[in-house]
C-alpha cells in the first residue's frame, strides 16, 4: 500500500494510522515477525517511511491462531455477552507460546467460546485480560470481543479491577502490611524478577512501581495464610514482594519457598480467589473462585 501523503512517520505509527494494525503493540509484533516489507525488503519498527515507499503486510499465518481443545475441561465461574471468568487450575499455562500448543486455558476456552480467539491484540492470547503464572490458580478474566477487551485492559491498568489472592507463606506474619518496593527483571536469570533499586539511574535496575497489600488470615504451623491484594500488575509481583520480606510462598522454590512433596512440580500455594470488575454487558460482577483440592488439603 503506497503512502497517500508526503508526511514521513515511523513505520509502526503508519501501520496503525492506515488500519493495517489495530495498535502499535500489534504493529511492532508484525514487524518483528518479518511480516512487514518496505519496497520489497525487510523492515524495522522504528524505520521512517514516506510517500515514495510501498508498505506491504503479509497475510497472517493461520497456524498462529489458538487451536481449540475441547478435551481440556475448565470450570466457568461467570459468563455474559462480554466476558468469561474461569477457575484456572494450577500447572496449566494461560495461553500458547507457539503455534500448535493445545494444553492451555485459551485452547479450552476457544473450543467453547470461539469469539474469545480474536478479542485481543495477540493471536496466541485471544481475549486474555490478565494472566496468572503457570503455578498459580484462580479466577481468570477473558474478553469476548475487542470492545470489552479494550475497556477491561484500561480498567486493570487504572486499578479498577479488584483482585484478592490467598497465599500460604513461610514464617509468621502478624499484622497487615503494605509493600511498595519496585519490581525489576533479574540481570542474569530471565525466569526471575527482583526488587528494584529506586536510586538507580538505570531504568531496568530501578524497576517498575509496585504495591501489594497483605493481611494474615490465620497461622498454620510454621506457615501463615494471607489475604493478598495487588494494586499494580508487575510480573511475579506477589511472589517477589512476599519473598523480599522473608515470607516466600510455600512451594515457590524459584523465590526461596519451602518445597512441598504433595504439590506438583512448578505448583505453589497462590490462588486468585476473588475478582470484582464492571462488565461492559451486565455491570458490576464479583466472582469467587473456590480454593482447589491440592491447596486446600495443605491447610485443612
Amino acid at each position: 500500500m503506497p503512502l497517500q501523503d508526503a508526511i514521513k512517520e515511523r513505520l509502526d505509527h503508519y501501520l496503525v494510522r492506515t488500519g493495517l494494525a489495530p495498535s502499535r503493540r500489534v504493529a511492532q509484533e508484525l514487524v518483528e515477525r518479518g511480516m512487514v516489507r518496505i519496497n520489497g525488503r525487510g523492515s524495522k519498527k522504528s524505520e521512517i517511511v514516506g510517500a515514495e515507499d510501498r508498505v506491504e503486510v503479509a497475510a497472517a499465518d493461520r497456524r498462529a491462531a489458538i487451536e481449540p481443545n475441547a478435551g481440556l475441561a475448565l470450570e466457568v465461574l461467570h459468563e455474559d455477552a462480554a466476558v468469561i471468568v474461569v477457575n484456572k487450575p494450577g500447572g496449566i499455562p494461560c495461553h500458547p507460546i507457539q503455534a500448535g500448543e493445545r494444553d492451555t486455558v485459551m485452547n479450552a476456552i476457544v473450543a467453547r467460546f470461539p469469539d474469545t480467539a480474536t478479542a485481543g491484540e495477540k493471536p496466541l492470547e485471544g481475549g486474555l485480560v490478565h494472566r496468572l503464572d503457570n503455578g498459580t490458580s484462580g479466577a481468570l478474566l477473558i474478553a469476548r470481543n475487542r470492545r470489552a477487551f479494550e475497556k477491561l485492559r484500561d480498567a486493570i491498568r487504572a486499578g479498577r479491577i479488584a483482585r484478592r489472592y490467598e497465599a500460604l507463606v513461610a514464617g509468621s506474619l502478624e499484622r497487615k502490611i503494605q509493600i511498595d518496593t519496585p519490581i525489576a527483571h533479574h540481570a542474569k536469570n530471565a525466569r526471575k524478577m527482583v526488587v528494584g533499586d529506586p536510586s538507580s539511574a538505570n531504568p531496568k535496575r530501578a524497576g517498575r512501581a509496585a504495591t501489594t497489600l497483605a493481611e494474615p488470615i490465620r497461622r498454620i504451623g510454621e506457615f501463615t495464610l494471607l489475604s493478598v491484594a495487588p494494586k499494580t500488575g508487575s510480573r511475579h509481583q506477589i511472589r517477589v514482594h512476599l519473598a523480599s520480606l522473608g515470607h516466600p510462598i510455600v512451594g515457590d522454590t524459584l523465590y526461596g519457598g519451602p518445597a512441598i512433596a504433595t504439590l506438583a512440580p512448578g505448583r505453589f500455594w497462590l490462588h486468585l480467589c476473588e475478582l470484582a470488575f464492571d462488565s461492559p454487558a451486565v455491570g458490576h460482577v464479583k466472582v469467587i473462585a473456590p480454593v482447589p483440592p491440592d491447596l486446600k488439603k495443605l491447610i485443612d
